[in-house]
């Protein structure tokens, strides 16, 4: 269940954060809205995760994964172009959160 609500936080905080650029400094209404609902519910969900899973394998996890995503979110839906350099460090993320998941014991599996 832990890493259901890592989940669901990581998919809030990419919302929020997705709302963030489109809020325009915080003067739109709805994105502003949907930023600030969207980090409350990513921080709830993740102190439900914090109940089981180590402090620094779910930030870990979160933190990469939410890279991962607003990359994703920035290019398709913001045009952003990724460069050389960012693909190859947002694997490197990736790769990691593999890493700490299938091989280390540190982790609550």
């Amino acid at each position: 269940m832990s890493y259901l609500y890592l989940a669901i936080a990581i998919l809030g905080e990419v919302v929020a954060t997705s709302a963030l650029k489109a809020s325009d400094q915080l003067t739109r209404p709805l994105p502003s809205m949907i930023v600030m609902v969207g980090y409350a519910v990513a921080f709830y969900f993740l102190s439900l995760a914090l109940r089981t899973l180590p402090l620094g394998i779910a930030y870990a996890i979160w933190a990469g994964a939410g890279t991962m995503l607003i990359a994703l979110v920035g290019c398709v839906v913001f045009q952003q172009v990724l460069d050389a350099a960012a693909i190859v460090g947002i694997a490197l993320m990736l790769v990691g959160a593999v890493i700490v998941n299938v091989w280390s014991s540190s982790g609550s599996h």
